[in-house]
């Protein structure tokens, strides 16, 4: 007889399952199938292949590797990210979207039989607490914001995206401020082992000098008055790869940016309208909120300085999972997973601040930190180096926070994306930092 634990644990899983695949559908359901077919960019895959990579991952993680002899870290053949860099996979022989449904629905129908009969009560580090259905379910959750990125950068007919309903239109005037946070030791990441990838982990104590924040994200209307400063043509202000980059991106405003007789114009999946003053601004990269920063005679954070903004409690001296507490996220709490599709005012989510008085730390857009990608004191690679530590080094600049277009269960305080810095396809933004 099955333990309740057990027992509610199995539902849960059950229904994270169906729920993730119904919000993957819906996504690409208003797509043609060239438009799923095509590469509508060289940085993003065709949207069939991410499909079926996100059904044989499952394949592989809860059913091959499942009990932990671990045969690939990745399936191989058509849908190894590792075989198949990006920029080749248009040329892949890749299913229609029935056949691959149908063999994804296969792969489902042998996940949950697996699902009735696993032990989730073992001790086993795959299975102990979920964690690797948890894995499986963040893959398919990034992806989904993998696919609204490439839905993003389509080009020709727009996106039809499926919008639920309008999103908030007024926000706060208050947080254009700066928030002073004491030195101290702080606890970094989180020895959570049920969700928590291994780039988080283990927790650890780091010394961190006083320093200020932004209470909130730099919005349209302030990166708007950096622009009209000259900020693109300032070679003073940008960094040597920055300057390098903007001499060959041509770059001179935000991705997705126009200007016109009446100011900035920008476009939002099928919406095209004015640059709206008080939202985060998106689609920066990282040398952009660089320059800006120092524009402002400030810089930007590192990930410690945002994670102690976003997590730490002085009240309980310990750290939220998230900034209003632990509780998951809902439509109350910041944006994400709202089907708004874009950005809201900063404000719009009153709850979404942060002990120490930051605002919007999830949500919205991912937040560019200075830091590197490295793993942490005592890191150990769990349960494949591919994930993480393949990536780690100077090259990747951390981003926190998530976005509008984040699922609640990939994100958290603790979650660390990379990037390359030269990158404005995510859904990116940033606030500032400075000494004390």
């Amino acid at each position: 007889m099955l333990k309740t634990s057990d027992s509610a644990l199995r539902n849960s899983i059950c229904a994270k399952l169906t729920e993730a695949r119904a919000r993957t559908l819906l996504l690409v359901a208003p797509l043609s199938d060239d438009d799923l077919r095509i590469q509508h960019d060289p940085l993003m895959s065709p949207i069939l292949w991410d499909l079926g990579h996100i059904a044989h991952f499952e394949e592989l993680w809860l059913t091959r590797n499942l009990y932990g002899d671990i045969e690939f870290s990745e399936m191989p053949g058509l849908y190894n990210p590792f075989e198949h860099p990006r920029a080749t996979r248009a040329a892949l022989p890749l299913p229609t979207l029935h056949a691959l449904m149908r063999t994804a629905a296969e792969i489902r129908t042998d996940t949950l039989a697996t699902l009735e009969s696993v032990d989730l009560q073992s001790s086993h580090s795959l299975l102990a607490g979920g964690f690797v259905y948890n894995m499986v379910l963040q893959h398919e959750y990034q992806h989904n914001e993998t696919i609204l990125q490439t839905l993003q950068l389509k080009t020709g007919d727009p996106y039809r995206a499926p919008r639920a309903v309008a999103a908030p239109a007024h926000g706060s005037d208050t947080f254009d401020r700066m928030i002073r946070v004491s030195g101290g030791d702080y606890p970094i990441g989180t020895d959570d082992r049920s969700a928590a990838y291994d780039n988080e982990r283990p927790q650890h104590v780091i010394p961190v000098r006083a320093f200020e924040i932004d209470a909130a994200p730099v919005s349209n209307a302030a990166y708007a008055r950096f622009i009209a400063d000259g900020g693109y043509e300032r070679p003073e202000i940008w960094s040597d790869d920055g300057r390098a980059w903007l001499a060959d991106s041509g770059a001179r405003a935000p991705k997705y940016w126009d200007s016109s007789t009446d100011g900035w114009m920008t476009r939002v999946m099928d919406v095209v309208a004015p640059i709206a003053p008080n939202h985060p601004v998106c689609h920066v990269c990282y040398h952009e909120a660089d320059a800006y920063a120092r524009w402002a005679g400030k810089r930007l954070p590192t990930e410690q300085e945002w994670e102690v903004a976003a997590s730490w409690d002085p009240a309980t001296s310990s750290n939220r999972r998230f900034p209003w507490g632990d509780e998951d996220p809902n439509p109350l709490y910041a944006n994400v997973d709202q089907l708004f599709f874009g950005t809201t005012p900063v404000g719009a989510f009153e709850q979404n601040v942060s002990p120490l008085g930051c605002y919007g730390m999830i949500g919205d857009v991912w937040e560019w930190t200075s830091s590197d990608f490295v793993g942490y004191p005592g890191f150990i690679a769990y349960p494949y180096p591919e994930y993480s530590e393949a990536f780690f080094g100077a090259e990747y600049k951390v981003l926190r926070g998530g976005s509008w277009a984040t699922r609640p269960g990939a994100i958290r305080n603790t979650f660390r994306n990379w990037d390359y810095p030269i990158r404005r396809q995510i859904f990116s933004g940033f606030r500032c930092a400075r000494d004390v």
